[in-house]
């Protein structure tokens, strides 16, 4: 992902104009070049086994973690999370089953290996260092809900205690299934006119309101994503507004962008249309993406 990204500026060079917003733009060379593939990408998922697989698998698309209620109590205890300075003031214990299942609203479920707490907790405890830290006083197994490629699940998490609050730290207990093989390959060579996502963060809106993440350089407008909307996908195709033509400095930034839908969200894939695959979830203050 980060050799695709670097390629950003070898486009910048290009000038010419781009269509933004969350539908896609009419006329233009790039508006062409981003609805073209866009629906190329929607074609190729429709029907495919790749989407087959997509529909009655587990991925996640909301945060592996939940917080206590009234997180965080102080500044302290923000930084001891965001720095992973946890300290264990009990023991873990171990899983009484090896398979814990994930069960939709519409009454579907999904049987999936469990992991331990002991894993759960490392995935939360990366720090270590003499900053301030949060205790872990107990844990137990339990559930937490989840939006995911299927819609809002009930999931197996680990329930972690942490000191001072009342309420549980909550870690997702499954893992996402291995992704799809897509029915499509990526575009060959990024340019202004389309490139990849840096993932997805949020729906809202009643399922109206995606926020996603693009790349751009330090001598445009910034970037802007369409979207084309079919039955089954929604396919977000990525550019660049307004690249200069004169010198500038090879920077990488990335941009939050909101892009509005004119039908709810719902169970449909989410794709890129660059990399011909789902977005992945990407986690607010996160640096890269990632499905768990």
């Amino acid at each position: 992902m980060r050799s695709v990204k670097l390629l950003v500026v070898i486009g910048l060079a290009a000038a010419s104009t781009l269509g933004c917003g969350g539908a896609a733009t009419p006329g233009g060379d790039k508006a062409v070049v981003g609805t073209e593939r866009a629906r190329e990408v929607a074609a190729a998922w429709a029907g495919s086994e790749a989407a087959r697989v997509w529909q009655q698998g587990y991925y996640p698309l909301g945060d592996a973690v939940q917080l206590p209620d009234r997180a965080f109590h102080d500044n302290d205890d923000k930084q001891a999370y965001i720095t992973g300075n946890f300290r264990l003031e009990t023991s873990l214990p171990g899983t009484t089953k090896p398979e814990g299942a994930v069960r939709w609203s519409d009454g579907r479920s999904l049987t999936l290996p469990l992991t331990t707490a002991r894993s759960a907790y490392d995935e939360l405890a990366r720090g270590g260092n003499s900053g301030p830290s949060l205790g872990v006083t107990g844990a137990r197994l339990g559930t937490m809900t989840l939006l995911t490629s299927r819609g809002t699940a009930t999931v197996p998490a680990w329930l972690f205690t942490i000191k001072g609050y009342d309420t549980p730290l909550k870690r997702v207990a499954v893992t996402p299934g291995k992704l799809p093989r897509p029915p499509i390959g990526p575009v060959r060579k990024q340019t202004p006119a389309l490139g990849p996502l840096g993932g997805f963060e949020a729906v809202a809106g009643n399922g109206r309101t995606l926020t996603v993440r693009a790349d751009h350089g330090a001598c445009d407008d910034g970037p802007a994503v369409d979207v084309l909307e079919t039955q089954d996908s929604v396919v977000l195709a990525a550019s660049i507004r307004g690249v200069s033509d004169g010198p500038c400095t090879s920077e990488l930034r990335t941009e939050k962008v909101t892009v509005k839908l004119r039908g709810p969200f719902g169970r449909r894939i989410l794709l890129d249309a660059f990399t011909g695959r789902p977005v992945p979830y990407q986690q607010p203050g996160s640096a890269s993406p990632s499905w768990s």
